[in-house]
């Protein structure tokens, strides 16, 4: 049988893939203009599936941001190693269900084999269980709401039953450079981000153990602690040693938000960074940000598989229970119909191999610490971060005289529009920067080079530009 629809999106798809590392970066249409392009009625009759697919994917081509590409340095962004995506496209074929073992055995199976895989690899307990959830902000939410349930457990309430209202209340202390993202998830625990209560971070983000010590002395009650493991802006690393024994000596529960750097445990010359990782109650990390697997793809790790269980576990008479020894993925995370995204997972780490991961991992930080370096030759620019991992974070000097933010900001603006490159802007305890995350399975010398000089030659030509 013939399926026109899906020979169709085959060939788009390599058309796209074989232009993806000379296509512009950035997006070449406006939001507005894409939408011109792809509104219009709702048409009475339907089209055929090739026709439809076309339409779509005529009408999004020029609003795609070449992510997936060798020269995509925004927001900690990974692309798709081979194996992953042709797995992501059977994924879909297959249309599984990973809720329930009744759902899926084969998705139930794979979670099982991958989740040992990950906490080997990454250097956790073997015993901690795993949810897979769609990417570093649920696997937050995820791990709070474990530690949410444990710390009022142990204060003698039962927050699954009898909600929040009453409860004895939850303090929570967080680095003074924690992720967005958990102050999103305290929101949704019904804590609320004014809750967290920031702990003093040195000049790279990384929490200082004494204020942190002196912070939990001055309460008590049920408390979860927030650390990190690779800063968003400098790619620092919380001493997770120190703070683990500070927050355990309280009764404390430890997340670590490990969106991306936690996958340096998988590298030898980077593990000394995660020193006492493991000795934490709650993991987060994202594979798509750089295991460098398709969306949706993050990672919920909890030491206590009590407490995780306790949290999720959804029960009903229609519901068919795992049996002895079987998994039920919806038991460890919010969601009960989801996508298998975990075959896109196996696929990847298969491909990969313990070496392989190792090499993806310390290969982007070598080339981070190649554009820093080559970027450094010019001295209007400065590096804002100790390069330890795979962020670069630049300032522009302007010519004499000039706002140094503006002069940033411009660089930053011109950058994207060439579109050799795309990186995104920031600031830097007040200061605008532009940040650079080396996230992508492709990223060649050669592609460093070209970006450091497209970077350079930026800096040039806003620099004449801001004195005429």
């Amino acid at each position: 049988m013939t399926r026109p629809w899906l020979r169709f999106a085959a060939e788009r798809a390599e058309r796209y893939l074989d232009g993806l590392g000379e296509r512009p970066v950035g997006a070449r249409s406006s939001f507005a203009e894409l939408r011109a392009a792809l509104q219009g009625p709702l048409p009475e009759d339907g089209a055929p599936p090739e026709a439809a697919v076309a339409r779509l994917a005529d009408g999004v081509e020029a609003g795609l941001v070449a992510s997936a590409g060798p020269r995509y340095f925004g927001f900690v962004i990974g692309g798709s190693v081979p194996a992953a995506l042709a797995a992501d496209w059977l994924t879909s074929a297959w249309d599984q269900n990973a809720g329930l073992t009744a759902t899926s055995p084969a998705a139930m199976a794979v979670e099982d084999v991958v989740a040992g895989w990950v906490k080997e690899l990454l250097g956790l307990p073997a015993s901690a269980s795993v949810g897979f959830v769609t990417g570093g902000q649920m696997a937050n939410f995820t791990g709070l709401l474990a530690g949410r349930h444990a710390v009022l457990e142990r204060a003698g309430w039962n927050v699954e039953e009898d909600g929040l209202i009453g409860a004895p209340p939850v303090r929570v202390l967080v680095g003074d450079e924690a992720h967005v993202t958990i102050f999103s998830a305290l929101r949704m625990l019904g804590l609320g981000a004014k809750r967290a209560q920031k702990v003093a971070a040195d000049e790279q983000g990384r929490m200082r153990p004494e204020a942190l010590a002196a912070a939990l002395g001055a309460g008590s009650g049920p408390t979860l602690v927030c650390a990190q493991a690779g800063n968003v802006s400098t790619g620092a690393f919380d001493p997770l040693d120190a703070i683990a024994a500070i927050a355990h000596r309280h009764g404390a529960w430890l997340h670590v938000d490990g969106a991306f750097g936690l996958w340096a445990a998988a590298a030898p010359s980077l593990r000394h960074l995660l020193g006492g990782v493991a000795k934490a109650d709650s993991w987060a990390v994202d594979a798509h940000k750089w295991l460098n697997v398709p969306y949706d793809s993050g990672i919920a790790i909890v030491a206590d598989a009590a407490s995780h269980r306790a949290a999720f576990s959804k029960r009903a008479d229609y519901l068919i229970p795992a049996a002895g020894g079987e998994r039920d993925g919806h038991d460890y995370t919010p969601e009960s119909s989801r996508r298998a995204r975990v075959f896109p997972l196996y696929a990847a780490l298969l491909s990969l191999g313990r070496r392989g991961v190792a090499e993806l991992i310390e290969s982007s930080c070598a080339q981070a610490r190649r554009l820093a370096d080559a970027l450094r030759r010019d001295p209007s620019l400065r590096i804002l971060n100790d390069v330890v991992l795979n962020q670069v974070l630049v300032r522009f000097e302007p010519p004499a005289g000039r706002d140094g933010d503006a002069f940033t900001r411009a660089v930053g603006e011109r950058v994207r529009r060439e579109g050799t490159l795309w990186a995104s802007g920031t600031k830097r305890h007040g200061r605008e920067a532009l940040r650079l995350s080396v996230s992508n399975w492709s990223t060649s010398e050669a592609d460093i080079d070209r970006v450091a000089a497209a970077i350079l030659q930026a800096v040039a030509e806003c620099g004449t530009a801001v004195e005429t």
